[in-house]
């Protein structure tokens, strides 16, 4: 093995952490023996943490409406070819319990950022606090929030309501690129609202969209900025072009650059959770994501409901393959199980203990 890279795997795996210079060094792989060494590496600090327990996630888009215009996402405000619809809170009440019968450990309510909540003012927010605290009585479970940005009275209502999780992804930390891929939309307001729902006690987790123009060094920079925010949970899923949006005829990102980056949060965040969506090649992509050292697997969405998912908006969700019990033998096969919903409350609780501990001025600072 190269000597650098074994030095770099060495210090990672022994909890010495990576500077800068190191994950740029490891996103530069090409040999299959040096990749290999990186996945493995990537394998045995999950061993370390997380024995080998993976978090299912069950994921509702419960409204696709928004009031932006982001040149890479479906459901763009001008983009006439999508799907619309907005649930009303008894059906997204009986899809969250179909999926904590299933065996979730987190409901994932996801959004646009609806005009019509949002014109409404408070009485908006009204709804979605109505349907957080509704999901968290019927489930028992921990519910994580993606309504986009919001100000910091609703992210208190939110927190008071038992939200757990906060999701607003910054999908790059480039400010050229992310100008470019949310035209109209404020960089600093969408990082700090962050900051300010881990004030508010609330887990935080960030998102890197890849192929999209992004370089080594702006992955590093998005990586380092993770770091400093102190995200809870942080994750790459990989941009595949929608039809009717302005990159509609972009070219398909590199599969295997996402297992890379996958691989390197790992090293990074050795305790963090870090998932393997399905929402980009469905089931026939898991297996090689756990591999990279995942931890978490998300978007599961029960059949039936008429629910969408985002990078794919319909992909195996009809014929059942977004389950928890789809993943089952794919989890065996790796050696892996799935964790309790205990398990994943202590993790919880350990992570917010832990945060406990940090500088709330350096998160701010980044």
């Amino acid at each position: 093995m190269d000597t650098k890279l074994e030095g770099i795997l060495k210090a990672a795996t022994m909890g010495d952490g990576l500077e800068n210079a190191d994950i740029r060094f490891l996103l530069g792989l090409k040999k299959k023996e040096h990749l290999n060494a990186l996945f493995s590496a990537a394998r045995h600090l999950r061993r370390q943490f997380s024995g080998n327990k993976i978090f299912l996630y069950g994921f509702l888009y419960i409204s696709t409406y928004c009031r932006n215009n982001c040149n890479f996402c479906y459901y763009r405000r001008s983009n006439g070819e999508s799907v619309r619809y907005r649930k009303n809170k008894a059906e997204i009440v009986s899809a969250a319990r179909e999926l904590a019968q299933s065996g979730v450990h987190l409901i994932d309510l996801t959004m646009g950022e609806d005009p019509e909540l949002l014109k409404r003012k408070g009485e908006g927010y009204d709804w979605i606090v109505d349907v957080v605290e509704s999901v968290k009585a019927a489930t028992g479970l921990p519910v994580m929030i993606s309504p986009g940005l919001v100000s910091e009275d609703i992210l208190v209502r939110l927190a008071d309501a038992g939200v757990t999780w906060y999701a607003c992804y910054q999908e790059t930390h480039s400010r050229k690129l992310f100008e470019r891929l949310r035209p109209g939309q404020n960089y600093d307001d969408r990082l700090t609202v962050k900051v300010v729902a881990h004030a508010q006690g609330i887990l935080i987790e960030e998102g890197l969209l890849g192929g999209v123009g992004e370089s080594s060094d702006d992955i590093t920079d998005s990586i380092d900025t993770m770091r400093c925010l102190e995200a809870d949970q942080i994750r790459i899923m990989n941009f595949v072009p929608q039809s009717g949006t302005p990159m509609a005829d972009w070219s398909a990102a590199d599969p295997f650059r996402e297992l890379v980056v996958t691989a390197v949060m790992r090293l990074v965040f050795p305790e963090r959770l870090i998932p393997a969506s399905l929402d980009v090649d469905g089931l026939a992509g898991l297996r090689k994501r756990l591999d990279a050292g995942a931890n978490v697997i998300t978007s599961l969405v029960p059949p039936g409901q008429g629910l969408a998912g985002v990078a794919q908006s319909s992909l195996d969700i009809e014929d059942g393959n977004r389950t928890a019990g789809s993943v089952m033998h794919i989890l065996g096969e790796r050696g892996l199980c799935a964790a309790s919903v205990e398990e994943y409350l202590a993790w919880i609780n350990n992570r917010r203990q832990a945060l406990g501990t940090v500088d709330s001025s350096r998160r701010s600072a980044c």
